[in-house]
Protein backbone atom coordinates (compact mmCIF):
# COMPACT_ATOMS: atom_id res chain seq x y z
CA UNK A 1 0.00 0.00 0.00
CA UNK A 2 1.10 3.57 -0.54
CA UNK A 3 -0.15 7.14 -0.18
CA UNK A 4 -0.07 9.51 -3.13
CA UNK A 5 0.49 13.12 -2.04
CA UNK A 6 -0.55 15.56 -4.75
CA UNK A 7 1.65 18.66 -4.52
CA UNK A 8 -0.50 20.39 -7.14
CA UNK A 9 -3.51 20.05 -4.83
CA UNK A 10 -1.44 21.41 -1.93
CA UNK A 11 -0.49 24.49 -3.97
CA UNK A 12 -4.13 24.93 -4.99
CA UNK A 13 -5.36 24.83 -1.39
CA UNK A 14 -2.65 27.18 -0.15
CA UNK A 15 -3.53 29.69 -2.86
CA UNK A 16 -7.21 29.63 -1.83
CA UNK A 17 -6.35 30.05 1.85
CA UNK A 18 -3.87 32.82 1.09
CA UNK A 19 -6.54 34.71 -0.84
CA UNK A 20 -8.95 34.18 2.04
CA UNK A 21 -6.42 35.67 4.47
CA UNK A 22 -6.39 39.08 2.79
CA UNK A 23 -3.62 41.16 4.33
CA UNK A 24 -2.96 38.70 7.16
CA UNK A 25 0.19 36.60 7.22
CA UNK A 26 -0.13 32.82 6.91
CA UNK A 27 1.29 30.45 9.52
CA UNK A 28 1.00 27.01 7.94
CA UNK A 29 0.34 24.26 10.49
CA UNK A 30 2.54 21.26 9.67
CA UNK A 31 2.51 19.40 12.98
CA UNK A 32 2.19 15.60 13.11
CA UNK A 33 4.37 15.24 10.01
CA UNK A 34 2.14 17.70 8.13
CA UNK A 35 -0.96 15.73 9.14
CA UNK A 36 0.67 12.59 7.79
CA UNK A 37 1.63 14.10 4.42
CA UNK A 38 5.37 14.45 5.12
CA UNK A 39 6.61 17.71 6.63
CA UNK A 40 10.05 17.50 5.00
CA UNK A 41 8.35 17.86 1.59
CA UNK A 42 5.23 19.86 2.47
CA UNK A 43 6.85 22.66 4.49
CA UNK A 44 9.57 23.61 1.96
CA UNK A 45 6.96 23.65 -0.80
CA UNK A 46 4.66 25.91 1.24
CA UNK A 47 7.59 28.19 2.04
CA UNK A 48 8.29 28.43 -1.68
CA UNK A 49 4.62 29.25 -2.27
CA UNK A 50 4.73 32.11 0.24
CA UNK A 51 3.95 30.77 3.72
CA UNK A 52 5.16 33.38 6.22
CA UNK A 53 5.58 31.12 9.26
CA UNK A 54 5.07 27.52 10.36
CA UNK A 55 3.50 25.89 13.42
CA UNK A 56 4.48 22.54 14.90
CA UNK A 57 3.63 20.66 18.07
CA UNK A 58 7.03 19.99 19.59
CA UNK A 59 10.75 20.65 19.48
CA UNK A 60 11.58 17.56 17.42
CA UNK A 61 9.19 18.62 14.68
CA UNK A 62 10.77 22.09 14.55
CA UNK A 63 14.23 20.56 14.20
CA UNK A 64 12.96 18.39 11.33
CA UNK A 65 11.77 21.50 9.46
CA UNK A 66 15.12 23.22 9.86
CA UNK A 67 16.90 20.08 8.61
CA UNK A 68 14.56 20.09 5.62
CA UNK A 69 15.75 23.60 4.76
CA UNK A 70 12.87 25.69 6.09
CA UNK A 71 14.12 29.19 6.93
CA UNK A 72 10.91 31.03 7.91
CA UNK A 73 9.92 31.45 11.59
CA UNK A 74 8.61 28.36 13.38
CA UNK A 75 6.31 28.36 16.42
CA UNK A 76 6.08 25.38 18.76
CA UNK A 77 2.47 25.20 19.95
CA UNK A 78 3.05 22.71 22.75
CA UNK A 79 5.51 22.09 25.57
CA UNK A 80 9.29 22.13 25.14
CA UNK A 81 11.71 21.17 27.89
CA UNK A 82 13.59 24.26 29.04
CA UNK A 83 16.89 22.44 28.56
CA UNK A 84 16.37 23.18 24.86
CA UNK A 85 16.48 26.98 25.36
CA UNK A 86 19.80 27.41 23.57
CA UNK A 87 18.67 25.25 20.63
CA UNK A 88 15.46 27.26 20.34
CA UNK A 89 17.39 30.51 20.14
CA UNK A 90 20.03 29.23 17.73
CA UNK A 91 17.39 27.64 15.50
CA UNK A 92 15.24 30.75 15.41
CA UNK A 93 12.35 28.76 16.86
CA UNK A 94 9.63 30.47 18.91
CA UNK A 95 8.14 28.74 21.94
CA UNK A 96 4.60 29.03 23.28
CA UNK A 97 4.45 30.13 26.92
CA UNK A 98 1.27 29.32 28.82
CA UNK A 99 2.08 29.90 32.51
CA UNK A 100 4.29 32.23 34.52
CA UNK A 101 5.96 29.25 36.16
CA UNK A 102 7.01 27.80 32.81
CA UNK A 103 8.09 31.21 31.50
CA UNK A 104 10.33 31.75 34.53
CA UNK A 105 11.96 28.36 34.06
CA UNK A 106 12.54 29.08 30.37
CA UNK A 107 13.94 32.52 31.22
CA UNK A 108 16.39 31.04 33.70
CA UNK A 109 17.52 28.43 31.19
CA UNK A 110 17.98 31.08 28.51
CA UNK A 111 20.10 33.22 30.85
CA UNK A 112 22.28 30.25 31.76
CA UNK A 113 22.84 29.59 28.06
CA UNK A 114 23.44 33.26 27.30
CA UNK A 115 20.63 33.45 24.73
CA UNK A 116 17.26 35.10 24.21
CA UNK A 117 14.30 32.89 23.30
CA UNK A 118 11.46 34.29 21.22
CA UNK A 119 8.05 33.38 22.68
CA UNK A 120 4.37 33.67 21.85
CA UNK A 121 1.92 34.04 24.73
CA UNK A 122 -1.06 31.65 24.76
CA UNK A 123 -4.35 32.95 26.19
CA UNK A 124 -7.07 30.43 27.08
CA UNK A 125 -10.34 32.04 26.05
CA UNK A 126 -12.49 28.94 26.37
CA UNK A 127 -10.61 25.94 25.01
CA UNK A 128 -9.77 24.71 28.51
CA UNK A 129 -6.43 23.28 27.49
CA UNK A 130 -3.34 25.47 28.00
CA UNK A 131 -2.84 29.20 28.35
CA UNK A 132 -3.51 32.11 30.68
CA UNK A 133 -7.22 31.86 31.50
CA UNK A 134 -9.04 35.07 30.51
CA UNK A 135 -12.63 35.54 31.60
CA UNK A 136 -15.09 37.85 29.91
CA UNK A 137 -16.91 38.62 33.16
CA UNK A 138 -14.43 38.40 36.00
CA UNK A 139 -11.35 39.86 37.58
CA UNK A 140 -8.52 39.42 35.11
CA UNK A 141 -6.19 41.66 37.07
CA UNK A 142 -4.04 38.83 38.49
CA UNK A 143 -3.78 37.22 35.05
CA UNK A 144 -2.74 40.53 33.50
CA UNK A 145 -0.16 40.93 36.27
CA UNK A 146 1.30 37.52 35.48
CA UNK A 147 1.46 38.29 31.76
CA UNK A 148 3.12 41.65 32.39
CA UNK A 149 5.64 39.94 34.68
CA UNK A 150 6.30 37.32 32.01
CA UNK A 151 6.99 39.93 29.34
CA UNK A 152 9.52 41.61 31.64
CA UNK A 153 11.52 38.42 32.18
CA UNK A 154 15.11 38.56 30.90
CA UNK A 155 16.08 36.09 28.22
CA UNK A 156 12.61 36.08 26.62
CA UNK A 157 11.42 38.13 23.64
CA UNK A 158 7.66 38.35 23.14
CA UNK A 159 6.85 37.83 19.48
CA UNK A 160 3.09 37.35 19.60
CA UNK A 161 -0.09 36.60 21.51
CA UNK A 162 -2.66 34.07 20.40
CA UNK A 163 -5.63 31.91 21.33
CA UNK A 164 -7.40 28.91 19.82
CA UNK A 165 -11.11 28.47 19.13
CA UNK A 166 -12.68 25.25 20.34
CA UNK A 167 -15.88 25.32 18.26
CA UNK A 168 -15.32 27.62 15.29
CA UNK A 169 -16.71 24.92 12.98
CA UNK A 170 -19.89 24.82 15.07
CA UNK A 171 -21.13 27.49 17.46
CA UNK A 172 -20.95 31.04 16.17
CA UNK A 173 -22.02 32.41 19.56
CA UNK A 174 -19.28 30.60 21.49
CA UNK A 175 -16.67 31.62 18.92
CA UNK A 176 -17.75 35.24 19.26
CA UNK A 177 -17.46 34.91 23.03
CA UNK A 178 -13.91 33.62 22.70
CA UNK A 179 -13.04 36.39 20.26
CA UNK A 180 -14.38 39.02 22.66
CA UNK A 181 -12.26 37.55 25.46
CA UNK A 182 -9.17 37.69 23.28
CA UNK A 183 -9.87 41.26 22.20
CA UNK A 184 -10.45 42.24 25.84
CA UNK A 185 -7.11 40.66 26.82
CA UNK A 186 -5.37 42.48 23.98
CA UNK A 187 -6.84 45.84 24.96
CA UNK A 188 -6.25 45.39 28.68
CA UNK A 189 -2.62 44.40 28.21
CA UNK A 190 -1.95 47.20 25.73
CA UNK A 191 -3.31 49.70 28.27
CA UNK A 192 -0.81 48.31 30.74
CA UNK A 193 2.00 48.88 28.29
CA UNK A 194 2.24 45.24 27.21
CA UNK A 195 1.64 45.11 23.43
CA UNK A 196 2.68 42.31 21.11
CA UNK A 197 4.03 42.46 17.54
CA UNK A 198 1.57 39.82 16.30
CA UNK A 199 -1.95 38.74 17.26
CA UNK A 200 -3.38 35.54 15.82
CA UNK A 201 -6.32 33.28 16.64
CA UNK A 202 -7.86 31.78 13.50
CA UNK A 203 -7.19 28.16 12.53
CA UNK A 204 -8.87 26.63 9.46
CA UNK A 205 -12.48 26.90 10.60
CA UNK A 206 -12.26 30.52 11.77
CA UNK A 207 -10.18 31.45 8.73
CA UNK A 208 -12.87 30.14 6.40
CA UNK A 209 -15.92 31.35 8.36
CA UNK A 210 -14.99 34.56 10.17
CA UNK A 211 -12.87 37.23 8.50
CA UNK A 212 -12.95 39.19 11.77
CA UNK A 213 -10.61 36.61 13.30
CA UNK A 214 -7.82 37.01 10.77
CA UNK A 215 -6.02 39.81 12.65
CA UNK A 216 -2.27 39.82 11.86
CA UNK A 217 -1.96 36.15 10.98
CA UNK A 218 -4.00 33.01 10.36
CA UNK A 219 -3.06 29.41 11.21
CA UNK A 220 -4.58 27.07 8.58
CA UNK A 221 -4.10 23.36 9.07
CA UNK A 222 -6.61 20.84 7.71
CA UNK A 223 -7.76 23.21 4.95
CA UNK A 224 -4.28 23.09 3.42
CA UNK A 225 -4.66 19.33 3.07
CA UNK A 226 -8.01 19.62 1.31
CA UNK A 227 -10.69 19.04 3.92
CA UNK A 228 -13.36 21.05 5.69
CA UNK A 229 -12.67 21.27 9.44
CA UNK A 230 -15.94 19.44 10.10
CA UNK A 231 -18.21 17.34 7.88
CA UNK A 232 -21.22 19.53 8.65
CA UNK A 233 -19.38 22.81 8.08
CA UNK A 234 -20.09 24.04 4.55
CA UNK A 235 -17.23 25.72 2.76
CA UNK A 236 -17.66 29.30 1.54
CA UNK A 237 -19.18 29.62 -1.91
CA UNK A 238 -16.63 29.07 -4.63
CA UNK A 239 -13.99 27.63 -2.30
CA UNK A 240 -13.16 24.18 -3.64
CA UNK A 241 -10.47 22.44 -1.63
CA UNK A 242 -8.73 19.43 -3.16
CA UNK A 243 -7.78 16.47 -0.94
CA UNK A 244 -4.01 16.16 -1.12
CA UNK A 245 -3.64 12.51 -0.10
CA UNK A 246 -4.99 9.37 -1.75
CA UNK A 247 -4.29 5.98 -0.15
CA UNK A 248 -4.09 2.94 -2.39
CA UNK A 249 -3.20 -0.73 -2.28
CA UNK A 250 -3.31 -3.73 -4.61
CA UNK A 251 -5.05 -7.07 -4.62
CA UNK A 252 -2.65 -9.73 -3.34
CA UNK A 253 -4.77 -12.76 -4.17
CA UNK A 254 -8.37 -13.62 -5.15
CA UNK A 255 -9.99 -16.59 -3.43
CA UNK A 256 -13.30 -18.44 -3.91
CA UNK A 257 -14.94 -19.52 -0.65
CA UNK A 258 -18.19 -21.45 -0.21
CA UNK A 259 -21.25 -20.20 1.64
CA UNK A 260 -20.94 -20.72 5.37
CA UNK A 261 -17.21 -19.95 5.46
CA UNK A 262 -16.00 -17.79 8.34
CA UNK A 263 -13.65 -14.95 7.55
CA UNK A 264 -10.85 -13.49 9.66
CA UNK A 265 -10.26 -13.30 13.40
CA UNK A 266 -13.15 -13.87 15.76
CA UNK A 267 -15.39 -15.23 12.98
CA UNK A 268 -17.30 -11.94 12.89
CA UNK A 269 -18.28 -12.59 9.27
CA UNK A 270 -19.90 -15.72 7.84
CA UNK A 271 -20.49 -15.83 4.10
CA UNK A 272 -24.16 -16.04 3.15
CA UNK A 273 -23.35 -17.16 -0.39
CA UNK A 274 -20.53 -18.61 -2.42
CA UNK A 275 -18.20 -15.63 -2.61
CA UNK A 276 -15.06 -14.36 -4.23
CA UNK A 277 -12.85 -12.45 -1.81
CA UNK A 278 -9.83 -10.32 -2.56
CA UNK A 279 -7.07 -10.08 0.03
CA UNK A 280 -5.69 -6.53 0.22
CA UNK A 281 -2.33 -5.85 1.94
CA UNK A 282 -3.33 -2.98 4.21
CA UNK A 283 -4.21 -3.28 7.90
CA UNK A 284 -4.10 -1.56 11.24
CA UNK A 285 -0.31 -1.83 11.23
CA UNK A 286 -0.46 0.67 8.37
CA UNK A 287 -2.90 2.87 10.27
CA UNK A 288 -6.04 1.51 8.59
CA UNK A 289 -8.41 1.35 11.56
CA UNK A 290 -9.65 -1.99 12.82
CA UNK A 291 -12.89 -0.25 13.77
CA UNK A 292 -13.79 -0.22 10.07
CA UNK A 293 -14.07 -4.02 10.04
CA UNK A 294 -17.33 -5.11 8.35
CA UNK A 295 -18.31 -1.43 8.03
CA UNK A 296 -16.39 0.07 5.11
CA UNK A 297 -16.02 -0.33 1.36
CA UNK A 298 -12.82 -0.25 -0.66
CA UNK A 299 -12.99 0.60 -4.36
CA UNK A 300 -11.95 -1.88 -7.08
CA UNK A 301 -12.55 -1.10 -10.76
CA UNK A 302 -14.70 1.81 -9.60
CA UNK A 303 -17.01 -0.46 -7.60
CA UNK A 304 -17.41 -0.27 -3.79
CA UNK A 305 -16.47 -3.63 -2.27
CA UNK A 306 -17.35 -4.27 1.40
CA UNK A 307 -14.72 -5.29 3.91
CA UNK A 308 -15.49 -8.80 5.16
CA UNK A 309 -14.40 -9.81 8.64
CA UNK A 310 -11.95 -8.10 10.94
CA UNK A 311 -9.16 -5.99 9.55
CA UNK A 312 -5.85 -7.67 10.42
CA UNK A 313 -2.53 -6.04 11.24
CA UNK A 314 -1.25 -6.35 7.68
CA UNK A 315 -4.22 -7.11 5.43
CA UNK A 316 -7.98 -7.19 5.03
CA UNK A 317 -10.50 -9.03 2.89
CA UNK A 318 -13.10 -7.51 0.59
CA UNK A 319 -16.01 -9.07 -1.30
CA UNK A 320 -15.48 -8.79 -5.06
CA UNK A 321 -18.08 -11.40 -6.04
CA UNK A 322 -20.02 -8.90 -8.15
CA UNK A 323 -16.99 -7.24 -9.74
CA UNK A 324 -15.84 -9.05 -12.92
CA UNK A 325 -12.23 -9.79 -13.78
CA UNK A 326 -10.61 -8.87 -10.45
CA UNK A 327 -7.11 -10.31 -10.30
CA UNK A 328 -3.94 -10.06 -8.26
CA UNK A 329 -2.19 -6.74 -8.81
CA UNK A 330 -5.36 -4.73 -9.42
CA UNK A 331 -5.36 -1.33 -7.76
CA UNK A 332 -7.55 -0.80 -4.69
CA UNK A 333 -8.64 2.66 -3.60
CA UNK A 334 -8.66 2.92 0.20
CA UNK A 335 -9.02 6.67 0.81
CA UNK A 336 -10.06 8.64 -2.25
CA UNK A 337 -12.59 11.40 -2.94
CA UNK A 338 -15.15 11.13 -0.17
CA UNK A 339 -13.69 7.88 1.18
CA UNK A 340 -11.76 9.37 4.10
CA UNK A 341 -14.79 11.40 5.18
CA UNK A 342 -17.04 8.34 5.04
CA UNK A 343 -14.53 6.29 7.02
CA UNK A 344 -14.29 9.00 9.68
CA UNK A 345 -18.07 9.29 9.92
CA UNK A 346 -18.41 5.52 10.22
CA UNK A 347 -15.95 5.50 13.12
CA UNK A 348 -17.41 8.59 14.80
CA UNK A 349 -14.14 10.47 14.41
CA UNK A 350 -12.58 13.11 12.14
CA UNK A 351 -10.49 12.97 8.98
CA UNK A 352 -7.56 14.47 10.90
CA UNK A 353 -7.19 11.24 12.87
CA UNK A 354 -7.19 8.98 9.81
CA UNK A 355 -4.54 11.07 8.05
CA UNK A 356 -2.29 11.32 11.09
CA UNK A 357 -2.60 7.61 11.90
CA UNK A 358 -1.06 6.37 8.66
CA UNK A 359 2.20 4.77 9.72
CA UNK A 360 5.68 5.19 8.33
CA UNK A 361 5.52 1.84 6.57
CA UNK A 362 3.05 3.39 4.12
CA UNK A 363 5.40 5.12 1.65
CA UNK A 364 4.44 8.63 0.59
CA UNK A 365 4.68 8.96 -3.17
CA UNK A 366 4.75 12.58 -4.32
CA UNK A 367 3.01 13.52 -7.54
CA UNK A 368 2.33 16.95 -9.03
CA UNK A 369 -0.92 16.95 -10.95
CA UNK A 370 -1.86 20.16 -12.75
CA UNK A 371 -5.11 21.87 -11.81
CA UNK A 372 -8.14 21.15 -13.92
Amino acid sequence: CWAEVDLGALRHNFKLVRERAGDAAVMAVVKADAYGHGDAVVAPLLEQEGADQFAVSGFGEAVCLRRAGVTKPILILGYTGVQNAAALAVGGISQTVFSLEYARALSEAALRAGVAVRVHLKVDTGMGRIGFLWQLDGDNGPVADDIAALCALPGLRAGGMFTHFSDADGSEAYTEDQLHRFQDARTTLAQRGVPFPLYHCGASAATLRYACTHMDMIRPGIALYGYSPAPDMPLPHGLELRPVMTVKSRVAVVRDLPAGSCVSYGRTATLARDSRLAVVPIGYGDGFPRLLSNRMDLIVHGVPCPIVGRICMDMCMIDVTDVPDVKAGDEVLVYGPGQAERAAQTMGTIVYELLCDLTDRVPRVYVDRPEG
